[in-house]
């Protein structure tokens, strides 16, 4: 992957897959990526892995299971390693993603949202 500016609005207008992330940077073994997220996810972890969720547009909740945390554009949460979750986007969310480059979307879970990430 080259090192040059990212235009995000660019990048996000490339694809329309819902939850289905794209890599759009790397650094120090850490991926960027954009998602389109649109209602309920699965339940799932990271057993070695923390993510970071920024809502660039829309309104995303992580599930939590003690509490939920709202974030509003411009917020961001970190989901720390171990920790189940499910973000759940009520209308269409355009979130960056912050993780280990090997980070799978659905983590320690295997179903049809289950994707590879790829380059745009």
């Amino acid at each position: 992957m080259e090192h040059e500016k990212v235009d995000l609005e660019a990048k996000l207008a490339q694809f329309d897959e819902q939850w289905s992330p794209k890599l759009v940077g790397e650094l120090n073994g850490q991926a960027v990526k954009l998602a389109k997220m649109e209602g309920e996810f699965v339940w799932h972890h990271h057993d070695e892995a923390d993510e970071l969720f920024l809502v660039l547009d829309g309104h995303l909740t992580i599930e939590l299971p003690e509490e939920s945390v709202d974030l509003d554009e411009g917020e961001f949460y970190i989901v720390p390693h171990g920790v189940e979750h499910k973000p759940v986007a009520d209308g269409e969310a355009h979130v960056l993603l912050f993780e280990p480059a090997e980070t799978r979307n659905t983590g320690n879970v295997e179903n049809e949202r289950t994707a590879d990430t790829e380059s745009i």
